[in-house]
């Protein structure tokens, strides 16, 4: 019996697999719908469609580069007990070297890669039919030039930086200690921009609006010239660049230094140029409302 794409389609929202496993179900059932939904019961993965929609917050943040390529993934389960596991340790490595290999476009992509003869989604499906946990490869960049990656805490943040510089000054050990020192400074200082010119207008314009609001709410303040607030708020935009521009920031290490001076430092100790021009910190579960259990209730539901 033929099928067509809209049968793999009805079958993908029928049961929430993923769409080279409806096809080959259909395949093998020669198109049969109904045998095809057996046959995805039968392999386990209709099961992991059904917990798909449980929140899975917790996994692993994994940087890493290789040569002139860097990448850094995050994937999530449910429990950190599964992401501790060796299988789920493994799974992301695996997905970081394809990351790095492949150069896959998207998410989508990414999961039709192939690596040691199984699709990406393959992977994932395999562990699941191990650890029966949802699990989602939720988002991952890929860099190519000079870089550096740090991954803190296990696996809860992970970094990726980005350098101008030439191939035989980051070979020297006081560069390699340097971008260490700034994939550090990322990760422990969340910075939410580069530098200055990084800064969306919008984003300064509001921060105007509200410095402005609050001396207008400040007595002392309120019935200073409109020039005067101006100049206050310049004063007050040139603190938020160094509390949220990386280049701008205090350098943990040394409180004299920003970032920028640091790496100019290093730059002038070398005999030659460096600039930091991009970076990607992922922080494990950010963003994603995490499920607050209660397990008396859960207990109770489970002998109902």
């Amino acid at each position: 019996m033929a099928f067509t794409a809209k049968d793999v389609q009805a079958l993908r929202e029928k049961t929430g697999c993923g769409m080279m496993d409806c096809k080959k179900a259909l395949v093998a059932c020669d198109g049969d719908m109904d045998k095809a939904v057996d046959y995805l019961r039968e392999k386990g993965l209709a099961a992991q469609a059904k917990k798909s929609d449980r929140i899975a917050a917790e996994g692993l943040v994994i940087a890493k580069v290789s040569g002139k390529a860097g990448a850094v993934v995050e994937i999530n389960a449910e429990t950190d007990f599964v992401a501790g596991g060796d299988g789920f340790k493994a799974l992301t490595e695996k997905v970081v070297d394809v990351v790095l290999e492949q150069n896959p476009a998207d998410l989508d992509a990414l999961l039709a890669c192939k690596k040691d003869g199984q699709t990406v989604e393959e992977m994932v499906q395999e562990l699941f039919l191990v650890v029966r946990e949802n699990m989602k490869i939720r988002r991952f960049v890929r860099r190519e030039g000079v870089l550096a990656s740090y991954v803190h805490g296990g696996g809860r943040i992970g970094v990726l930086v980005q350098f101008d510089t030439t191939d035989e000054i980051a070979q020297k050990d006081a560069f390699q200690e340097m971008a260490k020192d700034v994939a550090m400074q990322i990760a422990a200082i969340n910075p939410a921009y580069l530098d200055e010119a990084s800064v969306p207008a919008e984003v300064l314009e509001k921060e105007k609006e509200i410095l402005i609001a609050q001396m207008k709410e400040d007595p002392k303040m309120a019935n200073k010239p409109e020039q005067v607030l101006e100049k206050i708020v310049s004063g007050k935009i040139g603190k938020y660049y160094k509390e949220n521009c990386l280049v701008e920031q205090a350098f943990v290490k040394n409180g004299d230094l920003s970032v920028g001076q640091y790496v100019d430092s290093v730059a002038k100790e070398l005999g030659g140029s460096i600039k930091v021009i991009g970076f990607d910190r992922f922080e494990k579960g950010e963003g994603i409302q995490k499920r607050e259990d209660n397990f008396a209730d859960e207990v109770a539901s489970m002998v109902k």
